[in-house]
């Protein structure tokens, strides 16, 4: 090929890359980027155990205060508690709730004396709610809690709780005692004021007062009047609070940090998915199962536990699904209309 056909090749082909290279010319895709909604991978759902857990730190306190809770929905009555002068060794009936006719008794359990009354007697309460305190004899593991943990562990009485002492045992397993709801100060109804001196009158003045009324004066201004106390000891204010003990074997020191986990909730051979794979929460959420032809179809599904990687399916799929990941977008909220939480 001669000098000039050379040239001429050459010029042709680089008029050919600019007119691809112009905004005229075809539009080049944008690497590493794929249109919305477009379905990057697929996963299928799998069984697994899965545990819900919330980490605490508390600390080591002697005669930790802890509240006990109406077993049923009713009318509390309590009955008069004598202040214990040793730890009881056997269960302390405090109060009985009564429902539909029913005595549903409130009691202290052994190795912890009754603190004191937290709501009026003969008020009607709900099952759950504190109705007395107590306080445990000896060590215990108290753990502060904010509000988002409190709904967390709700219902951790019947979950387990490990404890670790910091440069100290454990792990080892904590007893959680009575509930974890913020206790405020135990009352009890005052008792009535004592009888005041008759006053003197002319038709009385000349009789003679009782011993015992010719005295009472005089002992008053001697003795300053006593406050009643409240029958088994004082009920301190506490704030939202987990309380649980340490087996007999473990040795704890008043005032170490310790470190708790909590259990709150446990599902065994569960059907997980993807928590990717999932658009929505609290318990209701949509997936995109992909069918053989690759066209995806929007599934309702009610979920449960969750650790963050993988999500409970415990309604709305079978197992056998293919599913798409990402999950389905969620609409948007109409123009106009304002966002959650506005006015």
């Amino acid at each position: 090929m001669s000098k000039q056909a050379q040239l001429s090749a050459a010029v042709l082909a680089c008029a050919l890359v600019a007119t691809a290279c112009t905004s005229s010319g075809p539009e080049a895709a944008t690497p590493d980027l794929a249109p919305r909604g477009t379905t990057m991978t697929t996963a299928k759902p799998t069984r697994q155990d899965l545990t819900n857990k919330v980490s605490l730190t508390g600390k080591v306190a002697m005669n930790p205060v802890y509240g006990i809770t109406a077993p049923v929905a009713g009318q509390v009555r309590y009955l008069e508690v004598a202040q214990s002068t040793a730890t009881p060794t056997k269960p302390t009936r405090v109060a009985t709730v009564w429902a539909d006719g029913k005595p549903n008794h409130v009691e202290v359990p052994a190795g912890s004396s009754f603190g004191g009354r937290l709501v009026d007697d003969r008020a009607t309460v709900t099952a759950g709610m504190p109705v007395a305190s107590a306080k445990y004899a000896g060590y215990g593991i108290v753990a502060d809690i904010n509000g988002e943990q409190a709904y967390q562990i709700a219902d951790a009485v019947s979950g387990t709780i490990q404890a670790q002492i910091k440069n100290g045992p454990g792990p080892f397993p904590c007893t959680l005692l009575g509930t974890i709801a913020a206790l405020p100060a135990g009352t009890v109804p005052a008792p009535p004021p004592p009888a005041q001196p008759e006053e003197q009158t002319p038709e009385t003045a000349g009789r003679q007062a009782p011993p015992q009324q010719q005295q009472q004066p005089q002992q008053q201004q001697q003795q300053p009047q006593q406050q009643p106390q409240q029958p088994g000891g004082s009920s301190e204010a506490t704030g939202l609070r987990l309380v649980c003990t340490a087996p007999d074997d473990v040795k704890l020191i008043n005032g170490a940090t310790a470190t708790l986990e909590v259990v709150t909730a446990s599902a065994q051979n569960a059907l997980v998915v993807p928590v990717e794979a999932v658009a929505g929460g609290q318990g209701k959420g949509k997936v995109d199962v992909v069918g053989p032809d690759g066209a995806k179809t929007t599934k309702d599904v009610v979920l449960g536990l969750t650790d963050g990687k993988v999500v409970e399916v415990k309604e709305g799929l079978t197992g056998e699904e293919t599913l798409a990941v990402p999950g389905p977008d969620l609409p948007q909220a109409p123009q106009g209309q304002p966002e959650a939480g506005g006015r």
